[in-house]
């Protein structure tokens, strides 16, 4: 059974919450992709629509926009999620999970696209 950490980014106060999810509510992110929208409700706040910005799996590799599917991929980067080149034409491979929510994905980064009714610091705690 899916389990994941999701932090929420309120873009207007620059706050992010942490919100655990599992069982139903964590069947809503499987398979989405990075920039896809979810409904908020899966964290607790209902009204509310999410778009999913990022993640990492268990072990921190980063989930990279630019891979298709979900698993463990080896690729050449000069820079970008995973990897902070230290000079002018230096590249590395690095291994980075795909852009799809899967179980083996631990965390998933999302900010709220479009809000509802309600304080987002009152729904998920002030925490």
């Amino acid at each position: 059974m899916a389990e994941f950490t999701v932090a929420v980014a309120d873009p207007d106060d620059g706050t992010t919450y942490q919100v655990e999810v599992d069982g139903q509510d964590a069947n809503r992110f499987i398979g989405r992709e990075i920039g896809e929208e979810v409904d908020g409700g899966a964290v607790g706040l209902s009204g509310f629509t999410l778009e999913l910005i990022g993640g990492s799996d268990a072990t921190g590799r980063p989930m990279r926009s630019d891979v298709r599917g979900s698993e463990l991929k080896t690729v050449l980067s000069d820079g970008g999620t995973g990897y902070n080149p230290t000079r002018d034409g230096e590249r590395r491979r690095i291994t980075v999970r795909g852009r799809e929510v899967s179980d083996e994905t631990r965390q998933i980064n999302a900010r709220i696209a479009s809000r509802g009714d309600g304080d987002p610091a009152d729904l998920l705690g002030d925490e």
